[in-house]
């Protein structure tokens, strides 16, 4: 056993650790560094040493005061790599020292992963990619889920034209590439010629510069006016009537922000079926977190197999300098994933 896992269960169980506390909703400076007690291990759980975590745009909203934070004190963060250090009472697919990945905290019920330690639901992690650094793995579980979640319920089928929105941001990075790995024929949006020359090198087939091509235009160049059989958005919102432009008669939408008010007539008149994600939602319930863990292994088998690779932002932060990490992120200047590094000395 590694000297850093040798701890008794008991002796972690009393002891504290070192996290970043949300102390009220708002801004980057509400989170401050502090010191909790380690989680206590439960039945179904396991108790991992975070090496890593990645910054969503999900835990900017929680910080401002969306209401799904956990109990206070509330650690952020929903994506981890890390070490099993303590398997809890049932669990069978994990043993201490195995390194693993996932989505496992950051809402309401569960802990967080900005801290040194998490006690997460086993169904929830998955065995680390071998190819990818720690760092490298926790940029993935939530954007990855999101993607498959937004796929298989829309039924992606191979051969398809998908197009997605926001090719270049962290759910739309990682779906390109989850697409192709499906055989669809990808298009993806870019906002400018640098982002369009990133989201070629994932894979896209098509690339639409959106601030210069009108949707229709587009439509007519790259489906003869048919439109897309999936339209992806990773932005949401407003941009929604742009998917529904975008798609074909009896096509589907799918879509990570449905949080707006849309005349839904395009919608209707072409027969369209709306799919909202909310990858959170088995974190918050508890029903089907094992798709979660499912998923993530075979993310896992995609990523050692070539066909997937996380952007990672060039940007260095330590668990102390999460608030900075938060600032990034809402500055929209990041290009990739943001992950802070938990654990000390990580490549």
């Amino acid at each position: 056993m590694p000297a850093d896992l040798a701890p008794s269960s008991a002796t972690l169980s009393s002891a504290t650790m070192r996290a970043v506390l949300l102390e009220a909703p708002g801004g980057p400076e509400r989170l401050v560094p502090g010191e909790v007690p380690v989680p206590a291990l439960k039945p179904g759980h396991v108790r991992v040493r975070i090496a890593a975590s990645a910054v969503n745009p999900v835990d900017t909203k929680i910080r401002a005061g969306l209401p799904i934070a956990p109990a206070d004190p509330a650690i952020l963060g929903c994506d981890l790599a890390g070490t099993v250090a303590a398997v809890g009472e049932g669990v069978t697919d994990f043993a201490v020292g195995d390194a693993v990945y996932g989505c496992a905290g950051g809402v309401k019920g569960q802990g967080g992963t900005l801290a040194e330690y998490i006690v997460a639901d086993a169904r929830l992690l998955a065995p680390r990619p071998r190819g990818l650094s720690m760092r490298a793995a926790a940029a993935l579980p939530l954007v990855a889920i999101t993607a498959v979640d937004a796929f298989e319920r829309a039924g992606l089928a191979a051969s398809e034209h998908v197009l997605i929105h926001g090719g270049a941001g962290g759910v739309g990075h990682v779906a390109i590439q989850l697409a192709k790995a499906r055989g669809a024929r990808v298009a993806a949006t870019a906002s400018s010629a640098e982002k369009a020359v990133l989201v070629r090198s994932l894979g896209a087939d098509e690339i639409i510069l959106y601030r210069e091509e009108a949707v229709a235009d587009y439509v007519a160049r790259l489906t003869g006016g048919r439109g897309f059989d999936l339209v992806f958005d990773a932005v949401g919102g407003a941009n929604l009537a742009n998917s529904f432009a975008a798609a074909r008669l009896e096509g589907r939408v799918a879509t990570t922000s449905a949080r707006a008010t849309l005349d839904l007539s395009l919608l209707h008149g072409r027969a369209l079926s709306l799919h909202a994600v909310f990858m959170l939602l088995p974190m918050l319930t508890g029903e089907g977190r094992e798709r979660h863990g499912r998923v993530l292994r075979e993310l896992a088998a995609l990523v050692d197999a070539g066909k997937v690779r996380p952007l990672l932002d060039p940007h260095r932060f330590t668990l102390a300098q999460a608030a900075d990490a938060h600032r990034l992120l809402e500055s929209g200047t990041a290009v990739g994933k943001i992950v802070v590094d938990v654990a000390e000395g990580l490549d």
